[in-house]
């Protein structure tokens, strides 16, 4: 019988490359695993999902390598469906498992799991809480390698020395430096944390300062529709997945808004703030950055908002900025944008 999430999900998983298969369409199965690029069904091979238990773990459960999210087959549902409240969530798990719907003296069931979100919010707030202001520290350090040296707003990254760190669940906690950002709504509440593990040794060219571990970055906490904030939110803002490319743009549009959603999953589904007119879009060079291109031009388009594209002249802006300095990232920008936008926003040459 089907009483508890728990056993919602290890239906799921039961069921696991069926629910790959209709949810997560856009992968493939390659041996005891179904790869595609996101848990939002985006192109791609860098998440995974254990189609049936092994050893190494059990079936259902699933990870981004890109960028350390995991989870169980309900949260595929979450993400691909779009949905908020967990109850959608499982009332569409039960569809698709053909079964009947919850009844309504469940709820304590759903009220579990909303606590278990909610501890993972506290514990964000209390890990950001505990960082320090990243002046004069590895964390501006490993921003300077990267080339970027505006700026940083303090509300938005902090540093910690001994950051808490596991492979795996099973694992030893290791400890290593780690920059900090507060993932936040568009009230300002820190519903989530975002950390970069550091290399103590300091930047370099091979390593780009990242700590030697086997997932430099990771988030916790409520990451949908929520993002990593640079700037008060106005009727003109920029977007994009990652913090080095985000600030990479600020680096040449030091006064323009702008949100860090951190993968490319949440950058389609970020809440545009009720300020917003145009956004423009940091696009990566990759099929993903196709798809969130189209879904945010889609969403835009429903909401009065109109979308632009900024495209690099190599992967990322940072390695644009890295590789081909500051004027050529402007001269890039300067291209897409408005004459308006260009000449409020673009800081002049030096």
């Amino acid at each position: 019988m089907i009483e508890t999430a728990q056993d919602l999900a290890r239906a799921l998983a039961d069921r696991a490359e069926l629910v790959c298969r209709h949810y997560l369409s856009h992968g493939t199965r390659q041996g005891n695993y179904w790869q595609v690029g996101d848990v939002r069904n985006t192109a791609g091979r860098s998440m995974y999902v254990r189609l049936r238990d092994t050893a190494k773990g059990v079936a259902g459960k699933w990870t981004d390598a890109a960028t350390g999210e995991h989870g169980d087959l309900l949260d595929v549902i979450r993400e691909t469906c779009g949905l908020v409240e967990f109850g959608d969530v499982t009332d569409e798990a039960r569809r698709f498992l053909r079964l009947p719907p919850e009844e309504p003296q469940a709820s304590p069931r759903r009220q579990a799991r909303s606590n278990a979100s909610s501890g993972k919010r506290n514990a964000a707030r209390r890990l950001f809480a505990m960082g320090a202001p990243i002046e004069g520290t590895l964390a501006q350090s490993y921003l300077q390698g990267r080339g970027i040296t505006s700026p940083i707003p303090a509300e938005a990254l902090r540093f910690h020395p001994h950051c808490y760190y596991r492979t795996y669940e099973d694992c030893p906690t290791e400890h290593w430096p780690a920059m900090l950002a507060a993932v936040t709504d568009r009230n300002g509440k820190i519903t989530g944390i975002h950390r970069t593990w550091l290399d103590p040794d300091g930047f370099n060219e091979e390593t780009l300062g990242k700590a030697p571990v086997a997932t430099s970055r990771r988030a916790l906490g409520d990451l949908l529709g929520n993002a990593v904030r640079f700037g008060k939110a106005g009727p003109v803002m920029a977007a994009g997945e990652g913090i080095e490319t985000v600030l990479s743009l600020r680096s040449a549009l030091p006064t323009m808004p702008m949100l860090a959603a951190l993968s490319a999953a949440h950058l389609a589904a970020i809440a545009f703030p009720a300020s917003l007119r145009r956004l423009y879009v940091a696009q990566d060079v990759d099929p993903a950055g196709e798809g969130v291109l189209a879904a945010l031009k889609d969403r835009g388009e429903q909401a009065g908002i109109e979308v632009i594209a900024l495209q690099p002249a190599l992967d990322d802006f940072n390695d644009d900025l890295r590789h081909r300095g500051i004027d050529a990232v402007r001269e890039c920008l300067r291209v897409s944008m408005t004459t308006q936008d260009a000449a409020l926003f673009l800081a002049p040459s030096a």
